[in-house]
């Protein structure tokens, strides 16, 4: 095996050693303290300080021990994997519902997310996150799918009629099954000062995934492009997250055209079963 891969599994294989690196990252500390911030055990205590002893990976001052600059590096890196096989667990689940076609994604902007998806016994916990990110904010900017469940547009709409700033960009079609939603709601909505809405005829990513950016989180919704089911929620604070998805929007928006509320009218019911559909909760 990879000498490399030995000291990952060195480390990996004990909660105790993991915790004592941890400890020793944040400052030096005396075997009593280490033996108090980990709760293991006097001999296993010892046995960590001479196995990083051994590794050049601490140095004794005194009662303390605190990590050499080799030491430093190694927890360095251990936690930055560490950190990384967590997003990549979090997110494998819903990975199939992140973008593709929106430039400049990658992953490692969304290492401190929140993912909601449906459970085996529970199925409306994206829909709910949704509802929670708009009572949450006053200003929302976003393009494509992402606010499309009936449940979540209700919650729209009386958060644009309560005064959110909205400024949202639309397919044609999903347009249009907003509108049949319900076309009163809807137009009382889009006609608020504080509601612009723009169409774009090729939104990156439109089958897949919708994206959002709120006053303190940007997020990114999933749906089925058959059924309009909602999949799976994505959102997070990340400055980094938020710098991409602003330039996602700033593209998007200036490919898009305003909207004119006398292109669309509420479809017939016989012509609605061949347009996208807003899936009743």
């Amino acid at each position: 095996m990879d000498t490399a891969i030995q000291a990952i599994e060195f480390l990996a294989r004990s909660e105790h050693r993991v915790a004592a690196l941890e400890a020793f990252r944040e400052a030096a500390r005396d075997r009593r303290d280490l033996r108090a911030t980990t709760g293991a055990s006097d001999p296993t205590i010892g046995r960590i300080i001479r196995d990083f002893e051994d590794r050049s990976w601490l140095t004794r001052d005194g009662p303390n021990y605190e990590l050499t600059p080799l030491g430093e590096y190694v927890a360095e890196r251990f936690f930055e994997l560490r950190e990384g096989m967590r997003t990549g667990e979090t997110l494998q689940e819903v990975w199939r519902w992140l973008p593709r076609e929106m430039d400049g994604f990658e992953v490692e902007q969304f290492e401190d997310v929140v993912v909601a998806y449906p459970g085996p016994n529970y199925p409306y916990t994206p829909v709910e996150r949704v509802t929670h990110l708009l009572e949450s904010t006053d200003s929302i900017r976003g393009l494509g799918t992402t606010i499309y469940k009936s449940g979540n547009l209700e919650v729209f709409c009386r958060r644009v009629l309560e005064g959110m700033e909205m400024e949202y960009i639309y397919s044609r079609p999903v347009l249009q099954a907003v509108v049949d939603w319900n076309p009163e709601l809807v137009a009382s909505a889009f006609e608020c000062d504080n509601c612009t809405v723009f169409l774009h005829d090729d939104l990156p990513d439109d089958t897949r995934c919708g994206l959002n950016v709120m006053d303190d989180c940007i997020g990114i919704c999933g749906h089925d492009p058959e059924t309009a089911q909602l999949q799976a929620v994505i959102d997070t604070a990340s400055p980094e997250a938020r710098e991409w998805a602003e330039a996602v929007y700033a593209r998007c928006r200036a490919e898009a055209r305003p909207f004119d509320s006398q292109e669309l009218t509420p479809s017939e019911p016989g012509m609605r079963e061949d347009r996208l559909r807003v899936e009743s909760q």
